[in-house]
């Protein structure tokens, strides 16, 4: 048994350094993972632009971006805040859906692929953005569109 008793910090440590006037102030984007997770194709499709941006920052700054490319993140934040609106706005309902089953399944994007399907006609019949996933191959049906998870415990996965 160890001869010293165990000590727990449970102070949070907050930096009370203000930002500089030339950082523009945003408000946090507000969600979980599954909710980001959901949304996460449909603010790639909009966002790309402003995040290019920001690792283009973020690599030029060679290690040092943190502070070098705060008003290039906080574009991002903003674009991704504007996204999560726009699709709680336009389709809350299929949006809650997904991510809640999300949740329920530890992220895993396979067993939500039914509701997935009427998140994205939602979307690009409303917002216009459509989910494509990087580096999928052209000759094949991208994982999302297919009709039967090979992985997926349920039925109303499918």
């Amino acid at each position: 048994m160890a001869a010293r008793e165990p000590r727990f910090n449970q102070h949070v440590l907050i930096d009370t350094t203000p930002m500089p006037s030339s950082i523009p102030p945003v408000q946090e984007v507000g969600a979980s993972s599954a909710p980001l997770l959901s949304a996460s194709y449909f603010i790639g499709a909009r966002c790309k632009a402003y995040n290019d941006d920001f690792m283009k920052c973020k690599t030029d700054a060679n290690g040092r971006g943190e502070i070098e490319c705060l008003k290039e993140g906080r574009k991002v934040t903003r674009c991704a805040a504007g996204v999560l609106e726009d699709i709680n706005k336009s389709c809350l309902e299929e949006f809650r859906k997904h991510w809640t089953c999300l949740d329920d399944n530890n992220q895993q994007l396979w067993q939500c692929r039914r509701l997935e399907r009427g998140l994205n006609k939602c979307v690009f019949d409303n917002l216009k953005l459509e989910k494509t996933i990087p580096g999928t191959p052209e000759n094949e049906v991208p994982v999302h569109l297919r009709k039967k998870q090979i992985f997926a415990h349920s039925l109303l996965s499918q």
